[in-house]
């Protein structure tokens, strides 16, 4: 696993060893940012829930975020976010919330441009749902921003990008596996 494009492009980010933290691949990382910069997104402020690695925090950073608060709950996890920050060298950017989507963002300093939210596959969307809900009541969303979800739905596994602009959404769909583009 590695950094795509930006500053800290080719390095090698280290993963967490718990099975339930599964990184999003390169390739799909990649086709994300693509799409993001496609719709002109702005990217400033970030915020990475369900973050395991930091990967897609680290990535947008490497490509011109300011800051990125990370949010994930496994501790073990939250240390490796630290380590890949470190080498990565954004520690001074950014801040790693070792909690709970929902409390985390009780307590967090929004808005946020960018939301990265890739819930666990193993709860069958209600983490996601949680984590959805907590979010728009939360001050931490923008009325114009861009909202990136990883679908835990089986067997057809995506990424949902959506830019929301005053409450009109529009989405576009990129598969976790891109071979199936082909």
């Amino acid at each position: 696993m590695r950094v795509i494009a930006g500053e800290a492009k080719g390095l090698r980010l280290k993963r967490p060893a718990a099975r339930h933290l599964r990184p999003t691949s390169d390739l799909v990382r990649g086709a994300i940012f693509d799409i993001l910069a496609s719709l002109g997104a702005d990217c400033t402020r970030v915020l990475d829930l369900y973050a395991g690695s930091g990967a897609l925090g680290i990535e947008a950073l490497s490509r011109g975020a300011h800051w990125c608060d990370f949010v994930e709950q496994d501790r073990a996890a939250c240390a490796i976010i630290r380590e890949n920050l470190a080498l990565a060298g954004f520690q001074e950017r950014t801040r790693v919330h070792c909690m709970s989507v929902e409390k985390a963002l009780d307590r967090l300093d929004g808005p946020y441009d960018l939301v990265l939210m890739d819930p666990p596959y193993e709860e069958g969307g209600a983490r996601e749902h949680a984590g959805l809900r907590a979010l728009l009541a939360s001050p931490a969303r923008r009325p114009v921003g861009v909202l990136c979800i990883g679908k835990p739905q089986a067997p057809r596994r995506y990424w949902r990008v959506c830019l929301s602009i005053g409450g009109a959404v529009g989405c576009r769909y990129v598969p976790r596996s891109l071979r199936s583009c082909h």
